[in-house]
C-alpha cells in the first residue's frame, strides 16, 4: 500500500492510477465524479493522479484508484463480500477480524475500483457502504458477486 500513495507538502495525495483510455476512461471519470464528499467520516483529499482516475480521503489516506487489473488471488473460488449491491474482493489474510490494512476491489464490474484501507479505519464495511452508491450508478456490473 505505500507504493500506492505518498502525501505531497501541499496535502494532496499522490496515486499511481492507471492510465485508461475509452470506455473504461469514460466509466472511471464518472466514478471520480461521483464518489461522496467523506468516507469512513473522512473528508475528501485532494489528488494527483497522475493522469489517471483516483480519489483519497482522510490521514492516512483511504484511497480508491479506477480501472486496475484484476487483484493477485483472485479466482472462481474465490468469496466476495456485498455492501448495498457490490460485491467486493477481499482476501482472506484480510478479513481475520483484527486490525489490518486492507486491498479491496470490486468484483463483476466493468471496470475494477481497488480502495486501499489503512487500518485505522478496520473494519472495512463502513467505506464500503460509503462507496457503494457512486460504484453502482456509474460501473456497470457484468455478473454478480456469489
Amino acid at each position: 500500500m505505500a507504493l500506492l500513495l505518498t502525501a505531497a507538502c501541499s496535502g494532496s495525495v499522490s496515486v499511481d492510477a492507471p492510465t485508461l483510455a475509452g470506455t473504461a476512461a469514460q466509466v472511471c471519470r464518472s466514478l471520480v465524479r461521483t464518489l461522496p464528499d467523506s468516507v469512513a467520516d473522512q473528508p475528501r483529499r485532494k489528488v494527483d493522479d497522475h493522469g489517471g482516475y483516483a480519489a483519497a480521503w482522510g490521514d492516512p489516506a483511504i484511497v480508491l484508484r479506477c480501472g486496475v487489473p484484476t487483484p493477485k488471488g483472485f479466482d472462481a473460488f474465490a468469496t466476495c463480500q456485498v455492501a448495498n449491491g457490490v460485491g467486493w474482493y477481499i482476501p482472506e489474510s484480510q478479513i481475520q477480524g483484527r486490525p489490518v490494512d486492507v486491498l479491496m476491489t470490486t468484483v463483476g464490474r466493468r471496470v475494477n475500483v481497488e480502495v486501499a484501507l489503512p487500518s485505522q479505519y478496520f473494519p472495512p464495511a463502513t467505506a464500503m457502504v460509503d462507496l457503494a452508491a457512486a460504484v453502482r450508478r456509474t460501473v456497470p456490473q457484468t455478473r454478480p458477486c456469489v
